[in-house]
């Protein structure tokens, strides 16, 4: 039987901090968070499917992946040997002088490499991929924020794997790599003080500036792994920044996010007089009328974050997909395999993640009385829900009579992504 999901609104038995808890606090709950996984690290990697990677993939064996991988186990072994070192300072009388020199002689050693090597200085990059826009598309803007050990080859790589997928030209904001150690570092800095690096600042500015354009009616951002981290920074700027008609033409797409919240705020209340049970139910508009998160089940980085904070009430806003599967890397483990690409570099209208079947049910659809499945299509405001595995799906009773209208068993993930529906440059609007 194949394989299915269900979807169900997301419950939690236990409560992290607050992602506004003390500072020191929050940093001390992620390094545990982190000592916990930290077996599973390797699987951020896996599957590797040497054989089967396509030249956009990051472990595609070309001279610069290959490239890119030993540096980044060099990096690896170096940092490990860097941070171990450090309490030895404290120990030996080494004097203070010295060891300020050794530590600053380490970090510009450090950079060097990610700068030359990895990086490079190009700040913004512009998709290569050779698509036709549309008039219409020329209205909307998209934009991507990548993650952690990715350097300027990877970046570009993403870009160009996500502007075939949907037919746009895509503008990168590169997210610098220190090497897979200090990227994890600064994760927990900016998860638990809030810190917002260069590449926020300036994805805040160009996103901003998008936004108040008045030639430009839709603002689409993806984020991937601490990409996620910066573009939720990025969105509680924009929040108290900018005005609720103008967020609303924002649309937000994540892939492995590792933040610790992802806001999203009602941007109208009802009055005591009109509080009545019903329309308490019913869906309010949010400032951000489109989000949704995609996860790989077995990512140890999606442990981390959206899968660990998700069934916090009111703490991550959107909807999340959850597939069966493990890996981290953004083209190779994420797009691949949710939105697999076709010899001609298009997207394939069938694959085992997106053909999943589902079945839906809510919260308020229980408290109204009724147990319902809807495309998403048809949901002007998707609640927030999870497509979590489901063994095998069953009719849809309403006071003991199944649904009419469509047959329900049918539901795929398809009908629920609106991602998906921007496919080879189509629009669901």
């Amino acid at each position: 039987m194949a394989a299915q999901l269900k979807v169900s609104r997301r419950k939690t038995n236990e409560t992290p901090l607050p992602y506004t808890a003390s500072p020191p606090y929050l940093l001390w709950s992620d390094i545990r968070l982190v000592l916990r996984y930290a077996w599973a690290l390797p699987m951020i990697f896996l599957p590797l499917h040497l054989r089967r990677t396509s030249s956009l993939d990051e472990l595609q064996l070309s001279f610069q992946s290959i490239v890119s991988v030993l540096v980044h186990l060099f990096l690896a072994v170096f940092q490990l040997t860097f941070l171990l070192s450090l309490p030895l300072l404290a120990i030996f009388p080494v004097p203070v002088p010295w060891a300020i020199v050794y530590i600053a002689a380490c970090v510009a050693f450090n950079y060097a490499i990610c700068m030359t090597v990895l990086n490079g200085f190009e700040r913004v990059l512009q998709s290569q991929a050779p698509v036709t826009e549309q008039p219409w598309q020329r209205k909307e803007r998209w934009f991507y924020i990548n993650g952690i050990a990715c350097g300027h080859y990877w970046v570009q790589n993403n870009i160009d794997q996500l502007s075939y997928s949907f037919g746009r030209r895509i503008t990168g904001v590169h997210n610098r790599t220190a090497g897979i150690l200090f990227d994890l570092i600064e994760c927990l800095i900016q998860r638990g003080f809030a810190y917002a690096t260069d590449d926020v600042r300036r994805a805040y500015v160009l996103l901003k500036d998008a936004l108040l354009d008045s030639s430009v009616e839709k603002v689409v951002l993806v984020l991937h792994s601490q990409g996620g981290i910066e573009g939720g920074l990025v969105i509680d700027w924009l929040l108290d920044e900018l005005p609720q008609d103008l967020l609303h033409q924002l649309e937000v797409y994540t892939f492995a996010n590792a933040a610790n919240h992802f806001n999203n705020p009602v941007d109208s209340c009802l009055t005591p007089a009109h509080d009545s049970f019903r329309e308490r139910m019913l869906p309010k508009r949010r400032s951000i009328k489109y989000i949704e998160h995609y996860a790989n089940a077995d990512d140890p980085v999606s442990w981390l974050g959206v899968l660990q904070f998700a069934n916090i009430p009111n703490r991550y806003l959107g909807r999340l997909f959850v597939r069966p599967g493990s890996g981290h890397l953004m083209n190779q483990h994420c797009l691949d395999n949710m939105f697999t690409l076709g010899p001609d570099k298009k997207v394939l209208e069938s694959n085992a993640f997106m053909d999943m079947k589902v079945e839906k049910s809510s919260d308020r659809d229980a408290l109204l009385g009724r147990e319902s499945l809807t495309p998403a299509g048809g949901l002007d405001e998707p609640d927030e829900e999870t497509l979590s595995p489901l063994a095998q799906s069953a009719p849809v009773f309403q006071n003991g009579t199944p649904l009419a209208g469509q047959d329900y068993t049918k539901l795929q993930v398809k009908d629920f992504s609106r991602l998906w529906q921007y496919r080879n440059g189509g629009s669901p609007d």
